[in-house]
């Protein structure tokens, strides 16, 4: 059988099913302070404490919704060796390959705690490659609105 179609196979009976809960990570203001500095976003709300403990509506500096969406790979640990061989039997590699949508319901308030849900939404062969197209959402601790919504899809190469 081709590599692709036991991929396939292989995935099928966990279409719709949740596949991952990733490890809690806490968002610091270093980690913050280090994104701004990498991507040049340094908005007040972000790298200034005490005038975001003044003026923001969050009381803190908050963590830059592209910082939450940076995290993915972290906090899904898929790019982990151990979790690509046993996810993905017989593929090579893995390529990032866009996002179809993509929210920030709430903020990331400094030194809360996130991590990552997986779902796993298809596995189709597109051309030489199995698309896969995965809903994660990024839980923030004691909060009943998610970090981040996601649909993600990546191409596995045999």
């Amino acid at each position: 059988m081709d590599k692709l179609q036991h991929l396939v196979e292989f995935m099928t009976p966990q279409l719709g099913s949740e596949i991952h809960v990733g490890p809690w990570l806490q968002i610091t203001q270093q980690r913050i302070d280090d994104f701004a500095a990498v991507t040049g976003d340094e908005q007040w709300i972000h790298i200034d404490p005490e005038r975001a403990q003044r003026e923001s509506p969050y009381g803190a500096t908050i963590a830059h919704g592209y910082l939450t969406l940076s995290l993915l790979p972290y906090l899904t640990e898929s790019n982990h060796p151990d979790f690509f061989q046993k996810n993905y039997p017989g593929m090579k590699m893995r390529v990032n390959y866009g996002l179809n949508r993509l929210r920030f319901p709430a903020p990331v308030v400094v030194n809360s705690r996130i991590r990552a849900h997986t779902v796993l939404g298809s596995a189709t062969i597109v051309k030489d490659s199995v698309e896969v197209v995965y809903q994660i959402t990024v839980e923030l601790e004691n909060s009943s609105k998610p970090a981040c919504v996601a649909e993600f899809v990546a191409r596995l190469y045999a």
